[in-house]
């Protein structure tokens, strides 16, 4: 939009601003012709303001409104288009580093690039006229291909079938804990034992009849499950100290 696009009168409508105090239609056409920043303009305050004057007026004028509107958008386009970071291509300022001794070295590799490039195109051009031969002999050939089972005995070919047909070696997995209690399991037993117990009970009292560590643990697990679903209210008074659970559903 340029300064010559017939506006709608905005009226009296004026903004005071640290940039700029006047009329509001003013401020858009030197905002668009970047003689005031955008970033500059609170766009916010100046509806707020625009709100309150549109209150007082005693005529409302639907056409100034939209147009309000829409410079307002507008304002805010280029607002976040300012306030956007721009990626941009390193330049060869940037590369160099205003280095004289690097802005040499690099002269001397583009020389040596240009010097390959025009060694590659005179290889080229001179061996266009080469064509690689792509067929192989002809059938009559044939009967002189070796025969690749002269030599092959029925030894040679069970060795190779058993290390084919060999089943593969069994994975050692000794050293992996192996899951036989789930955290389903466990939640269904602290479920039991709530029910037994008829009141708030701690968690020592309800990993009591836990065998190994690792019930323990699923057993923490599944009070944690419970507790994200509602149905455990969980209390802890010092730092450190007994959990306290409380069956709520």
């Amino acid at each position: 939009m340029s300064k010559d696009t017939d506006l709608p009168s905005t009226g009296s409508f004026a903004v005071e601003l640290p940039v700029f105090t006047g009329p509001f239609r003013l401020l858009a056409e030197l905002i668009l012709e970047q003689k005031v920043d955008v970033c500059d303009v609170a766009v916010s305050s100046v509806t707020d303001r625009y709100l309150a004057y549109s209150k007082e007026a005693a005529g409302w004028n639907l056409e100034e409104a939209t147009w309000f509107l829409a410079i307002c958008a507008m304002l805010l386009e280029l607002k976040v288009g300012r306030l956007m970071p721009r990626h941009r291509e390193p330049g060869e300022d940037d590369l160099l580093g205003a280095s004289p001794d690097l802005a040499f070295a690099r002269s001397l590799e583009l020389a040596a690039f240009r010097r390959v490039a025009v060694e590659l195109a005179r290889r080229l051009e001179g061996e266009a006229g080469y064509f690689a031969r792509d067929v192989g002999p002809g059938p009559e050939y044939s009967h002189l291909y070796p025969d690749p089972l002269l030599h092959t005995v029925p030894v040679d070919v069970a060795r190779v079938a058993a290390q084919l047909l060999r089943p593969p070696p069994t994975l050692d997995l000794s050293h992996v804990t192996p899951i036989r209690y789930s955290v389903e399991d466990a939640m269904n037993a602290v479920q039991e034992r709530m029910v037994g117990f008829g009141r708030p009970a701690s968690f020592r009292d309800l990993v009591a009849d836990c065998p190994d560590r690792i019930h323990v643990v699923v057993r923490f697990l599944a009070i944690l499950e419970l507790y994200r679903e509602g149905k455990v209210e969980l209390q802890q008074g010092p730092t450190f100290g007994e959990i306290e659970v409380e069956w709520r559903a």
